[in-house]
């Protein structure tokens, strides 16, 4: 099973047990602390970053990208992912729950009402405000 099929989906849960048994199988759990796993989070955001350093602008679905630069934007993704998943195990963090959570939080200091069509930070907002991006 390699989870690229068509239409498979893949839980957090399943994530954190993969990875879980990834580090085990290769007694990695002594190199994974936070703080390693939080300063290879890092580096892998970074390398993220590298892909559109010098792109500029890039719409929607990567129209002009080859697919080869799909494919290694999907490795870097995928490599924060990871880490983000085994940070969270490690830490005792349902990362899921959390990202749940911090959906609703956000529905409440962003109320649709007050900031639709707007990219104001939530304390930038008025009441009643026109909604232009600062």
């Amino acid at each position: 099973m390699t989870g690229a099929e068509e239409g498979y989906c893949v839980s957090l849960d399943l994530l954190k047990k993969k990875m879980a048994e990834f580090a085990k199988e290769r007694d990695w759990d002594q190199f994974h602390s936070p703080r390693n796993l939080l300063l290879a989070l890092v580096g892998e955001v970074g390398e993220l970053s590298e892909i559109f350093q010098w792109k500029g602008e890039v719409p929607k679905g990567l129209p002009d990208w080859k697919e080869e630069e799909k494919v290694h934007l999907g490795e870097e993704l995928s490599d924060v992912l990871l880490y983000l998943v085994r940070l969270s195990d490690i830490c005792g963090i349902d990362l899921g729950k959390a990202a749940l959570r911090k959906v609703e939080l956000n529905a409440l200091k962003y109320p649709v009402g007050i900031c639709k069509s707007s990219s104001k930070k939530y304390n930038a907002i008025e009441e009643g405000g026109e909604g232009d991006e600062d």
